[in-house]
């Protein structure tokens, strides 16, 4: 199965939404290369990039779920290869 390279980026504007963004992290672990996340407590946000080599279905699909989350955002850049 061909992957991609693609690098998720995540705002959580919503802390309650945490559990669930990390449950959903932790279903698609098998993918996910690398993660950073960068707390900022002046504007009461977290800053969260996610290297991933998958499938362009399972980042997309990653994606989606996580840009449903109320109060999280999500924008996903791929590799060209």
């Amino acid at each position: 199965m061909d992957t991609r390279v693609a690098l998720l980026s995540i705002i959580v504007n919503d802390q309650r939404q945490t559990e669930e963004l990390n449950r959903l992290l932790h279903e698609y672990r098998s993918y996910v290369i690398g993660r950073m996340g960068i707390p900022h407590p002046m504007k009461d946000i977290c800053i969260i990039s996610v290297a991933l080599d998958a499938p362009q279905d399972a980042i997309s699909a990653l994606s989606g779920k996580i840009g449903r989350l109320p109060g999280v955002s999500s924008k996903t850049t791929f590799s060209q290869f």
